[in-house]
């Protein structure tokens, strides 16, 4: 199976180094505060799934989506997969981004660049620019607390891409998230900054707020919905004022989520109005490894599940309107005869960015709301049984203080060997890939949604390589592409937007599948 997207810190190496004591962040709640992390996906146990049978092949040709070799098909194209190369942003979609080189000298900075996902989006930028003409290149640079660690970062990346000059290519910005000052200056030599730094539930905020004082766009890869919508309550405003785009979520959690539910809508005769995605992760003969900032993550995202509640309370949105059919909860364990697996709803933060996609499309764009519920699938019974005891262990151990402590001191022993502080090896991120499946239905154009059950399905897919340290920083870096080259195809304006929100008519998709992540359509038939 995969890992998943996401965390890093400018000062978590492979082996990261203790953290003196900070006046930020507070520390967690009845925890001790924990070492800056790489961002991943906050979903721990769900981990030991089969492959997707008896679905279709993709659009592009490739093997069907029990293909476990994706991530090496991919990976092994090496230099050869990009095509075209990259543009320097468009001088007339300025609306609030900085877009000038001679403004500010770097058009995108990795912050966290030595963390452990930080290391592997460093690649995938310098992968990205490595077949640019020299004179179309954008500048960039990484950013962190030690300067050496980010220099061995660089010359990693340029020994696996053949490009010995890299180094001296890349900038080197030296800043501490417990300094708010460098912050500010990491910002403003950046047009936007791509935040590898967390747990973000305590490294996140002064990124954000650095990046919007000082008129910077900002990405993450961020998996904790409390942070992502307490960003949005918070900051909204403020980066619609500065004409900055602050977005969240946009590695595997949840940009193959979000963006395959428009895709899916995008593919219908008609009007979407419910989707459920399954989510199935493949892995080669040596297993599954995560590194365990998504552990982290967990822990913390679950033993705090109180705020969110109250965030949400406190908010007072409007319900969305639900269109056609409402779309019916699965049983907590549920057989899908069409993935021919056992499934659990998806705990991770699929769920909250979707619906606030759909949310913002309803009303700002008017568009028809989709109903969304998540899934992911957990092979056989046995499987099943293993991870409902895991699920129950977990859950009683991160209310307690000392039980928090224990689960993130031992993640390996409390995982049953799922997560690790080494992380996965390069042989099983080349073994592993993710499919996720949509199962949509909706009304074909005239049919009346009023006291009618939907008149079309549609099944469609998103699939690609190991999702969490190498689809994560490819959709993080065409995420960044398409912000920088075109703006004007994002909402106007700025603010803090889920990727949804802000890419719905850009054409990231169409990156992404170039990338080696690929949307295709399975099948679709009117009832």
């Amino acid at each position: 199976m995969g890992r998943r997207p996401l965390l890093s810190s400018c000062d978590a190496d492979l082996q990261p180094e203790p953290d003196k004591p900070r006046e930020y962040p507070p520390p967690a709640p009845e925890a001790a505060q924990p070492r800056r992390r790489e961002e991943e996906w906050a979903w721990p146990w769900a981990w030991p799934a089969r492959g997707l049978k008896g679905a279709g092949r993709s659009s592009r040709g490739d093997g069907g989506p029990d293909s476990g070799g994706c991530c090496a098909r991919y990976w092994g194209r090496g230099l050869r997969r990009r095509r075209g190369g990259l543009s320097p942003p468009r001088a007339a979609a300025r609306c609030g981004l900085v877009m000038a080189t001679e403004q500010r000298p770097f058009h995108l900075v990795v912050f966290g660049a030595s963390g452990f996902t930080g290391q592997f989006v460093t690649e995938e930028v310098a992968r990205e620019l490595v077949t640019t003409e020299q004179s179309s290149r954008l500048p960039w640079a990484v950013a962190g607390r030690s300067k050496e660690k980010l220099q061995q970062v660089l010359e990693k990346a340029a020994l696996k891409l053949g490009r010995p000059t890299l180094p001296s290519e890349v900038g080197v910005i030296i800043c501490d998230i417990s300094n708010p000052a460098s912050l500010d200056e990491m910002a403003k030599k950046a047009v936007l900054v791509l935040n590898c730094v967390g747990p973000y539930r305590f490294y996140g905020e002064p990124v954000v707020k650095a990046c919007i004082e000082n008129g910077t766009s900002c990405i993450d890869i961020c998996g904790e919905p409390q942070f992502l919508e307490l960003m949005h309550a918070k900051y909204h405003e403020k980066a619609a004022e500065k004409g900055v785009y602050i977005i969240g979520s946009s590695g595997f959690d949840s940009i193959p989520a979000d963006l395959g539910v428009l895709y899916t809508r995008n593919q219908m005769n008609g009007t979407l109005t419910a989707v459920e995605s399954f989510l199935t992760i493949h892995s080669g003969p040596e297993g599954l490894c995560i590194h365990d900032g998504t552990w982290k993550s967990a822990v913390y995202g679950f033993g705090d599940k109180g705020s969110l509640r109250k965030l949400r309370s406190a908010s007072s949105l409007k319900p969305v309107p639900i269109v056609g059919s409402k779309l019916k909860r699965r049983w907590p364990v549920t057989y899908c005869r069409e993935l021919n697996s056992y499934s659990i709803p998806f705990l991770g933060s699929d769920m909250s960015v979707v619906k606030r996609t759909q949310r913002y499309l309803h009303e700002n764009l008017e568009d028809s709301p989709v109903q969304y519920a998540a899934y992911v699938t957990v092979g056989g019974i046995t499987s099943v049984i293993k991870l409902m005891f895991a699920g129950l262990f977990f859950l009683f151990f991160v209310k307690f203080s000392i039980g928090r402590h224990l689960l993130i001191k031992f993640p390996w022993l409390f995982s049953f060997g799922y997560f690790s502080k080494q992380g996965p090896t390069q042989k099983q991120m080349d073994d592993s890939s993710f499919t996720m499946t949509f199962f949509g239905q909706g009304y074909s154009h005239g049919f009346s949604v009023e006291k009618n059950k939907p008149n079309i399905r549609i099944c469609t897919q998103v699939k690609g390589p190991e999702a969490g340290y190498v689809a994560t920083p490819i959709a993080m870096v065409q995420a960044a592409m398409t912000l920088l080259n075109d703006a004007s195809d994002l909402p106007k304006g700025g603010g803090v937007f889920t990727p949804g929100a802000a890419f719905s008519r850009t054409k990231l998709i169409d990156r992404l599948n170039q990338h080696g992540i690929e949307f295709s359509v399975i099948s679709s038939s009117e009832v």
